[in-house]
């Protein structure tokens, strides 16, 4: 089994690294800048890739892929400034909105042009990862702007992915990791990243009990939209 996980340097992303890792299939972990967590794994099954999805000249890097991906997670995201400071109705700024979106929207959409023909050939499956955040329905707290809005529009992308590859057999599906106790937390989480992950590789291994393009919580309920 080959799998791709962008944003691998560290939290969710390190976790899915371990995990597939641990299961034997071939793994590359993408990494913005640090990849210092991931040098220290040995594992031969495992290629360490540079790629910003932000950065189109990065994608020169992943030539080095298997001519099949069985499973490709868009996990690179990034929650821009805090509520409080940068993402609350009076000082959210054009430049913080899109940069959030150009990362947690726009970057897995930029990844999966790229790899699109390599999942294909495996008839194989992507995962966004979202946030419950990104549900409209349940926003009850408002605020947290660029973050929000990114995260809702990945679960849109992700459902026009769906639909788009579905006739490739190709499995799509975005994905709420819970509240993880990650550096994007600070630590405050209320799981583990070893619960998250394990969940969410259990609903990847069952994707086609989803309808394709569903939001799914790594619990395995769907998350109203």
């Amino acid at each position: 089994m080959n799998v791709l996980i962008t944003g691998a340097g560290r939290g969710i992303g390190l976790g899915f690294v371990q995990y597939y890792l641990n299961q034997g299939a071939n793994v590359w972990a993408c990494y913005r800048s640090d990849a210092s967590l991931l040098r220290k794994i040995d594992n031969d099954n495992l290629t360490i890739v540079r790629w910003d999805v932000v950065d189109d000249q990065s994608t020169k890097n992943v030539d080095i892929l298997s001519a099949e991906l069985d499973l490709l997670i868009n996990n690179a995201g990034d929650y821009g400034p805090n509520k409080q400071q940068g993402q609350c109705l009076d000082s959210i700024t054009p430049e913080s909105m899109l940069s959030v979106f150009d990362v947690n929207c726009v970057g897995p959409l930029r990844v999966v042009q790229k790899l699109k023909d390599k999942v294909i050939a495996a008839k194989g499956k992507i995962a966004n990862i979202s946030s419950k955040m990104g549900s409209i329905e349940e926003n009850s707290s408002g605020g947290c702007y660029a973050y929000r809005a990114s995260k809702v529009a990945l679960v849109m992308v992700s459902k026009s992915m769906a639909v788009d590859l579905a006739p490739f057999e190709v499995r799509v599906l975005a994905l709420h990791p819970g509240w993880v106790k990650t550096d994007m937390t600070s630590h405050n989480g209320l799981i583990s990243v070893d619960e998250s992950v394990s969940g969410m590789a259990d609903i990847i291994e069952n994707i086609d009990q989803y309808s394709p393009g569903t939001f799914v919580s790594f619990d395995g309920k769907v998350i109203p939209y």
